[in-house]
């Protein structure tokens, strides 16, 4: 009886936490160009040492 009610426990836990991370990666979302500057930024410090 109490590892069903964990199990159900744990598994709204996941399904909030899964939701949560969509949902702020939606909100926080930055654009292609922006992405794209920091890889380059980012590989020419790699590339300087």
């Amino acid at each position: 009886m109490l590892a069903k009610i964990w199990r159900k426990l744990l598994l709204f836990i996941l399904i909030i936490a899964c939701l949560f991370n969509v949902v702020n990666k939606l909100v926080k979302k930055s654009s292609l160009k922006d992405e794209l500057l920091s890889s380059a930024k980012y590989i020419q410090s790699l590339q300087q040492k």
